[in-house]
């Protein structure tokens, strides 16, 4: 079933979370938002001291790179999302793609300028993808590589043991993550709980860590690095990746909670344990092969391996379980085509699982694991896509307040311009490790970014070409003479992404059946740019004579499109759609790409491909198997 672009005025109403009690909702936040940030302390500090750094090992960078983590994690996830960007919400929803929705509707009078942030965002939702890649295997194989300090016999069995452990994880995709997700939280609440504690028992041995609060030495390292600054800096973003979270996940727990989680247990116990490997490094510089580890006594390090693979399983299946929402999303928007959505849970709509995803996800982290082979060489690769990620997110922040909240310049700069240097920053630092695999999730994010741009584009050319080729609706209702058409005593209900003109599927039904059904319903799927559009204002009706009527549907993008369900409110409109007499006549468009003003032959062909394998429109829409009739027409773009 064609559906429009995204109607920017579109009806919305918020949609929360069933009603639970703040701590239950705190709970859950730290098991699913923060699982990718907790899991940063596996890798950064070693990174951060690694030969390609320049960093040299001893007590002053020790406790200037300590203050410049736990500083960034104040400016970078305090300030800038838990105080300022959580509040940048889209009716209750947060992300990237809902985010760019609300920048676009900002500046909706202003057509090219909304063109270029809907680019923009997508964009940035592209590079969610990259960081959906490289999450589960460095989190993966930072966990395993404690196996190494247990015995150093076991290091040829950590990327063997992290295929199989990835492998089971992506197998179990399948079976939906609220069983699993049950025990989250409490396991998250352990993992922090022992960060802070290992954290503690090494700054009382070397106190002078605690010198790292002081912003003096985060500045005084960062001014004394000269042209390493910026290799410091690729390796400093280790410990933000996972900020993105806090903002894409505010929709399933609130804003409360998340900030509640963070300023109360995840942000403490994250400062606590950076310092605590500095003071280590401070008494036993040989720790730095692998400092996280060597916080632990010999006599708990295979359980803190344990806790730790569980932790980075669970860092994983957040940013997993995030790219099934933001494909849904893309698709919903118009920026990828259909695909096959499974619903896991009966009572969570949220909870989903997209076989296509799920497996290209599987082979694309598979083959980082052993293309990188080491937690190290994909920290290389990480962060160039979390920070282009977060300046996108600035960008998109700025017009959202001054545009969207009307706030005076002045503070809209003071609030954004800031963090974008930040960003910046971040960005070059990233940007050096280009060579060394930060290539990796760009080339993904670009080569996704292709695919999205041509999927919009196509759909855009196709209702062109559509609506040229097509006769209008109410000339041609009008003209219908109900004396010459046998009419048979059932509903129709074509659908349409035009709803001005008349279905193809209609056309084929009159020429080679030569009927007309009792009821005619011309449908037109809509999805606004906003998350959720309640029930109330699901459907509009309207009477074009003949017994024909037009039908619209509008869903947000996280609503389900269950079109019998929303066709269902049509008896409160005067129009009765019975659901055992009714017959859905879909048209499936055959792309023909030919040369013209379109789109470049190879982007033609490409959409072509992607129109042809696109998922069926039954499944995605939710239409009952045996009352679908489908005609195929041939169109060239």
């Amino acid at each position: 079933m064609p559906a429009s672009a995204p109607a920017a005025d579109a009806p919305a109403a918020p949609s929360h979370p069933a009603r639970q009690g703040l701590a239950a909702l705190t709970l859950a936040a730290i098991g699913v938002v923060y699982g990718d940030i907790g899991t940063s302390p596996l890798y950064t500090v070693a990174e951060i001291f690694k030969p390609a750094t320049g960093v040299a090992l001893d007590a002053r960078n020790l406790v200037g790179a300590i203050s410049v983590i736990f500083w960034a994690l104040m400016l970078v996830v305090t300030l800038k999302y838990v105080v300022l960007i959580l509040r940048a919400d889209n009716h209750g929803e947060g992300g990237g793609l809902a985010l760019t929705a609300l920048a676009a509707r900002a500046v909706r009078d202003k057509p090219h300028l909304r063109h270029v942030l809907l680019l923009l965002g997508v964009f940035g939702a592209t590079l969610f993808y990259g960081d959906s890649v490289i999450t589960p295997a460095i989190s993966v194989l930072g966990a395993m590589e404690g196996l190494e300090i247990v015995t150093p016999g076991l290091k040829p069995y950590v990327v063997p043991l992290s295929v199989l452990v990835i492998a089971g994880l992506f197998l179990v995709q399948r079976m939906g993550t609220s069983f699993v997700g049950r025990f989250f939280g409490p396991v998250i609440v352990v993992w922090f709980g022992t960060l802070a504690v290992v954290g503690v028992t090494h700054i009382a041995q070397q106190p002078a860590i605690l010198a790292a609060l002081n912003p003096w030495h985060a500045w005084d390292f960062l001014t004394h690095r000269g042209w390493h600054l910026f290799a410091a800096l690729g390796a400093i973003v280790l410990a933000l990746t996972g900020a993105e979270a806090l903002y894409a996940d505010m929709g399933h727990f609130g804003r409360k909670p998340i900030q509640i989680a963070w300023t109360g247990l995840v942000l403490p116990a994250l400062a606590l344990n950076y310092m605590g490997q500095g003071a280590l490094l401070m008494g036993d510089p040989k720790a730095i092969e692998n400092p996280f580890f060597r916080l632990f006594p010999e006599a708990l390090l295979i359980p803190a391996v344990v806790l730790a693979t569980m932790a980075a399983i669970i860092a994983s299946q957040a940013v997993i379980s995030g790219a099934y929402s933001m494909t849904k999303q893309a698709i919903q928007l118009g920026f990828l085509p259909r695909m096959e959505v499974r619903y896991t849970s009966a009572r969570e709509a949220g909870q989903i699982y997209l076989p296509a995803v799920n497996w290209l996800l599987a082979i694309g982290v598979v083959a980082a694991v052993l293309g990188f082979g080491s937690s190290s060489a994909l920290a290389a690769a990480y962060g160039i896509a979390v920070t282009l990620t977060m300046m996108i997110t600035t960008v998109l922040t700025w017009f959202v307040i001054r545009d969207g909240w009307h706030l005076p310049a002045p503070v809209a700069a003071g609030a954004t311009v800031f963090f974008l240097v930040l960003d910046a920053l971040l960005v070059a630092g990233c940007l050096v490790k280009f060579l060394d695999g930060g290539w990796f999730p760009l080339a993904l994010g670009l080569g996704l970014f292709v695919v999205m741009s041509t999927w919009a584009r196509g759909r855009e050319l196709l209702m062109d070409s559509i609506r040229s080729e097509g006769l209008e609706l109410q000339p041609f209702i009008d003209a219908l003479d109900p004396r010459t058409i046998h009419r048979v005593e059932r509903t129709a209900v074509y659908a349409v992404a035009n709803p001005e003109t008349v279905p193809q599927a209609l056309l084929h039904n009159l020429k080679h059946n030569q009927v007309l059904h009792e009821r005619n319903i011309v449908l037109n799927v809509q999805f606004a740019d906003r998350p959720w559009v309640p029930m109330n204002e699901r459907l509009q009706v309207e009477s074009l004579g003949h017994c024909f009527w037009r039908v619209t549907l509008r869903f947000g993008f996280m609503n389900t499109p269950d079109v019998p369900k929303a066709l269902a409110l049509a008896d409160s409109h005067g129009l009765r759609i019975p659901l055992f007499e009714t017959t859905y006549f879909l048209s499936r468009e055959t792309v023909v790409p030919t040369p013209g003003s379109g789109m470049l032959h190879w982007r033609e062909r490409l959409f072509a491909a992607m129109s042809r394998n696109a998922s069926g429109v039954v499944e995605f829409f939710r239409l009952p198997d045996n009352a679908v009739v489908e005609l195929g027409t041939r169109v060239q773009i």
